[in-house]
């Protein structure tokens, strides 16, 4: 493993046999701040707005706490092995350092460009929802209209700004907007549990036959977006203080929180429309559904401070996602997967700032693809939402999930190969029944892609964006197969990062 020594102010630093710029800076997160950053990117509030509202009028069922509390068994069966494989490998490009440990070079390979493009995917997403909103405030409360990308592309330079400095500092960032969000929804969640609708506080939503008539796989395919976040806690590994520790309790945490704290909304929400009304209000009032229930009881003047924190919010989820990406950037960087200077970190921050430069290029070009392609004179009001936010969002919710499954598959391998299959038999079986459930959402998610993007049947898009997946996949093998034929050395690191280093230092040495 790299090795840990002290720096000039007294924290730790990594070194590493390639230098300190090959080594993201240690000692920077402890518990709470890991635990921010990877709550922050579930977005609550616009994950309670978004992703619940939508799956209420989409699939039209009225059981979608129920649908938070499988995906948290889900979630925590997969998280069992994969708390114990962060014991084992540090590296900030967690997904792929883990397939490539357990499933070999190619498959670590094909997971990284995976992982790049689906994160990518993701944080790019949020610039359509956050433009859309600060578009709509401007104008509501300064009678100022602005184009949706002018909002969305300062706060792309902003997050640039941010993404290249002290993760310690944008964890302040993202941890007061964290906060702030998580107590608005508890006092909506009193405000509906007070004032409940006309049927009660029904317990409707938790009956199993709430989700009969749906296809389960499907309705789990739209919420399990609302998860995403608890498993970025790894890739700060290298930035934690005792990440044997650290590590594995904020994933589990991570979970409960979410698990728990959607549930309990999504049904709440369904107490104050009423369990018989909540799809035809959902439908009705679509992301403004909290929003429309939230005023007659708790007023204007708080909803619209809600509407500003749900703009905040989506802020620190574009943030939480871009730390992630540049640190997978970083990590391929370091490993030969993309251009050596990806993988150096700032001297004077330790943080990836050349991965940061990657991810915000990467966006600038998405951004202003989606803008050159709106063919309206005045443009479209709808695009960054119905089509930025909602294709980038399910393209990187659909690679995360083959992801998770593949990385379950690669726990097992990595365990059984060092003969530890009898001591770890529980964690195995655990991700086990992991995979086999995530595969099964995934194999429901690409065969209703159609249904999550609110597309046509036969629309280009139900094929097109799951193609990019298997592009990225099919890319990562290419670059695999030419590192193992044209530079055996860098193939042989993928997946071990600064151990890798070591490894070289010792075998030098012991010439």
């Amino acid at each position: 493993m790299s090795t840990v020594g002290q720096g000039p102010s007294g924290t730790q630093e990594i070194s590493t046999y390639k230098g300190q710029d090959r080594a993201l800076r240690a000692g920077r997160l402890g518990t709470a701040g890991l635990l921010m950053s990877v709550l922050a990117a579930t977005a609550p509030l616009m994950t309670v707005a978004g992703v619940m509202s939508t799956t209420y009028a989409v699939m039209g069922i009225t059981g979608l706490p129920l649908l938070f509390v499988i995906l948290g068994v889900i979630m925590a069966l997969f998280g069992i092995g994969y708390a114990e494989m962060s014991r084992h490998v540090h590296n900030a490009g967690a997904f792929y350092a883990y397939i490539s440990r357990g499933l070999g070079g190619l498959a670590g390979s094909a997971a990284a460009y995976v992982a790049l493009v689906a994160y990518s995917a993701l944080q790019v997403g949020v610039y359509g929802i956050f433009g859309f909103e600060v578009a709509g405030l401007l104008d509501k409360f300064f009678d100022v209209t602005v184009a949706w990308w002018i909002p969305a592309l300062a706060a792309l330079a902003v997050t640039a700004v941010l993404g290249a400095l002290k993760i310690d500092l944008n964890v302040r960032v993202v941890g007061l907007v964290l906060i702030l969000e998580v107590l608005f929804v508890l006092i909506i969640d009193v405000a509906y549990g007070a004032d409940p609708g006309a049927q009660g506080l029904s317990l409707d939503a938790f009956d199993p036959g709430s989700v009969s008539g749906a296809g389960l796989g499907t309705a789990l395919c739209f919420t399990v977006a609302a998860f995403l976040g608890f498993e970025q806690a790894p890739v700060y590994a290298e930035e934690t203080d005792r990440p044997q520790t650290v590590v594995r309790r904020v994933m589990f945490l991570a979970v409960g929180i979410i698990a728990v704290f959607y549930a309990l909304t999504a049904w709440l929400i369904g107490v104050a429309a009423g369990p018989d009304h909540v799809v035809e209000k959902a439908r009705e009032e679509s992301s403004a559904l909290i929003f429309a229930l939230a005023e007659p009881r708790l007023g204007t003047a708080f909803t619209d401070v809600l509407h500003i924190l749900f703009v905040t919010g989506a802020f620190g989820c574009m943030l939480a996602f871009h730390n992630v990406v540049s640190r997978y950037a970083f990590a391929m960087g370091r490993e030969g997967l993309l251009p050596r200077a990806v993988g150096r970190a700032s001297a004077g921050t330790g943080a990836p700032a050349y991965g940061s430069l990657v991810q915000t290029a990467v966006s600038v070009v998405v951004v202003a693809a989606f803008l050159i392609s709106d063919d309206k004179p005045d443009g479209d009001p709808t695009a960054p939402v119905l089509h930025l936010f909602t294709w980038m969002g399910n393209l990187g919710a659909l690679g995360v999930i083959l992801l998770m499954a593949a990385t379950s598959v690669a726990v097992i391998a990595f365990f059984v190969r060092r003969g530890a299959a009898r001591a770890q038999a529980w964690r195995l079986a655990c991700s086990g029944l992991a995979t086999v459930a995530l595969a099964v959402v995934f194999v429901y998610a690409v065969k209703d892609f159609d249904v999550l993007l609110g597309a046509d049947p036969d629309s280009a898009l139900a094929w097109v964006l799951p193609g990019v997946v298997g592009a990225a996949a099919v890319t990562g093998v290419a670059v695999g197969l030419y590192l193992r034929a044209r530079r055996p050395g860098d193939y042989a690191r993928i997946g071990l990062g600064n151990e890798a280093f070591q490894l070289e230092k010792a075998a030098s040495e012991g010439r």
